[in-house]
């Protein structure tokens, strides 16, 4: 059975779920069934996607036993691969929510970081557990979503941070009960799946990079992204459906 089950939800929103009992660790198996299911999916009329784990966990991290099989001269590949993997959802065309369902930790923190939203039920935890095994985790995106701060907190201390933590600090959007999680991200979901899928794949390109541009370069982005999209039939057909609207709701007063 695949550790990574894809299931529509919608013909345009797309469940995966990561399913490798007892805790849905990230093994090598694991990472390629994702990479798999997310280059699947790049080619669907796919428009959000809502990313979980089975059985009450998102997902503990790495197969830290099976790491340990690796040579010095694979490490490199290894670490890159999972990059890739991160790297791959995180500029997936169109948006990706995080259920996180309960615990991430580790490589599973880091994924649910990857994902443009997060919502977490009240039984989520997060553990960014690099230097408890004496190692790292992935300081670049932590920082910019919570800010230094936090970030230096969550990276240095290595300790489990609830849900109501999480939003305080935006690592969050929402909290909810545990029954309520996937209603409350698929909703997010379609509501997301009703809109131009251009004008969302567009604006999720922009934000993916607006840290790392300046004022001009991003005034540059927006004049060129915009631009395109004014050609667009999405936006003539907005339009129109807009003027008609407003028409119809000015005869009716």
């Amino acid at each position: 059975m695949s550790a990574v089950q894809l299931r529509h939800h919608t013909p345009h929103v797309v469940v995966i779920t990561l399913s490798n009992p007892p805790v849905n660790t990230l093994s090598w198996e694991s990472r390629a069934h994702l990479k798999t299911a997310i280059d699947r999916l790049e080619d669907q009329e796919v428009r959000a996607v809502v990313l979980t784990g089975a059985a009450g966990v998102f997902t503990a991290g790495a197969d830290l036993v099976q790491d340990q099989r690796m040579s010095r001269t694979e490490l490199p590949d290894f670490v890159a691969d999972f990059e890739r993997i991160v790297d791959g959802l995180e500029r997936f065309r169109a948006p990706v929510i995080a259920a996180v369902n309960g615990p991430a930790v580790g490589g599973g923190f880091e994924l649910a970081l990857a994902c443009d939203i997060r919502v977490a039920s009240s039984e989520a935890s997060f553990v960014a557990a690099g230097v408890n095994v004496r190692l790292m985790a992935n300081f670049w995106r932590l920082a910019r979503i919570v800010g230094l701060g936090p970030a230096k907190e969550i990276l240095l201390a290595g300790e489990r941070y609830g849900a109501e933590r999480a939003a305080a600090w935006g690592l969050v959007t929402e909290v909810c009960a545990p029954e309520a999680l996937m209603h409350v991200a698929l909703a997010e979901a379609e509501r997301i799946a009703t809109c131009a899928p251009l004008s969302v794949e567009a604006t999720k390109r922009c934000v993916n990079d607006a840290l790392e541009m300046s004022r001009d370069e991003a005034h540059r982005r927006q004049v060129d992204e915009l631009s395109e999209l004014f050609l667009k039939d999405d936006h003539k057909e907005a339009l129109r459906a807009f003027f008609a609207k407003s028409v119809g709701e000015y005869h009716q007063h």
